[in-house]
């Protein structure tokens, strides 16, 4: 795409005066120089119309404010649901159950750990887990019986139904 003409002169002319607007707007010279640019960059891909503005600057100062106050507001948005709700309490460190269930999940072949996951986790149907992963459902209860007699002996435990028979 060649570059519009007019434009590049535009800017060479223009861009210093808008960024020291822009800045004595935000008190941040890098947020100015990101307004600006995002500015321009909106200029550049209307050019044909703005060039033919009274005043095509006074359009990318407008553009490059109000996207000084889109910062502003979602940074007062952010503060504001800080106040409200606080700081969120750190995570403790992993259960270590759950570190070495992530573990043996690895460690299982991708079909079977798909099929563990989306029914014990996503606590889909044996119908839905098919339907999603394009396999029939006796192929998926097949997944679902290797993985789960898989992950009782990587994790050494009973699977529910051998504990009922012993």
């Amino acid at each position: 795409m060649e570059t519009d003409e007019g434009f590049e002169e535009f800017y060479r002319t223009t861009r210093h005066r808008v960024v020291t607007v822009l800045y004595a707007l935000s008190g941040d010279l890098g947020e100015a120089q990101d307004a600006a640019q995002e500015a321009y960059v909106r200029a550049w891909q209307r050019w044909r119309r703005i060039s033919e503005y009274e005043d095509a600057e006074a359009w990318v100062r407008t553009v490059g404010q109000r996207l000084l106050l889109n910062r502003w507001r979602k940074i007062r948005n952010g503060l504001t649901a800080y106040r409200r709700h606080g700081v969120q309490p750190s995570a403790g460190p992993p259960d270590e159950n759950n570190v070495a269930l992530v573990m043996a999940l690895r460690r299982l072949p991708e079909e079977q750990r798909v099929a563990v996951v989306l029914h014990h986790l996503a606590d889909l149907s044996v119908a839905e887990i098919a339907t999603q992963t394009g396999a029939p459902s006796g192929t998926v209860k097949a997944r679902l019986a290797r993985g789960r007699k898989a992950l009782a002996t990587m994790l050494d435990t009973a699977l529910p139904e051998e504990a009922a028979h012993a």
